[in-house]
């Protein structure tokens, strides 16, 4: 199973993250791979999680490449940084953005919550 499919699967399983208790919204990431869109749709109710491929109205739509959100869901891209860069576009609303960033593990060399979840998507 890849890391995508992994990170989504784990957040809707998990159904509630403190990280997540003063955000609510709907999310959808959209992972374009030429013609082909896969979505994601992450609706968080004030730390309540639950995650499916829906093609719905969101609060904000993320679009990426498959290949980016891939490395960013195992801890070795940053989602901010891919922004910056210019491989992944938002609109919408962007503080959803900035609040949902945090449930992204980071890389392996990190200390703290970030290094405890990626241990747990492995």
């Amino acid at each position: 199973m890849d890391a995508t499919t992994r990170f989504f699967e784990d957040l809707d399983r998990r159904g509630y993250d403190p990280a997540l208790a003063k955000a609510s919204g709907k999310l959808r990431f959209d992972l374009q791979q030429g013609a082909q869109t896969t979505h994601w749709l992450l609706e968080i109710d004030r730390g309540n999680l639950r995650v499916t491929q829906d093609d719905r109205e969101a609060d904000t739509v993320i679009g990426t490449s498959p290949e980016t959100f891939e490395e960013i869901a195992a801890g070795r891209g940053n989602g901010m940084a891919a922004l910056l860069r210019g491989d992944m576009t938002v609109t919408g609303d962007p503080r959803l953005v900035a609040q949902v960033e945090r449930i992204f593990p980071g890389p392996a060399e990190s200390t703290g919550p970030r290094r405890l979840f990626r241990r747990e998507v492995r």
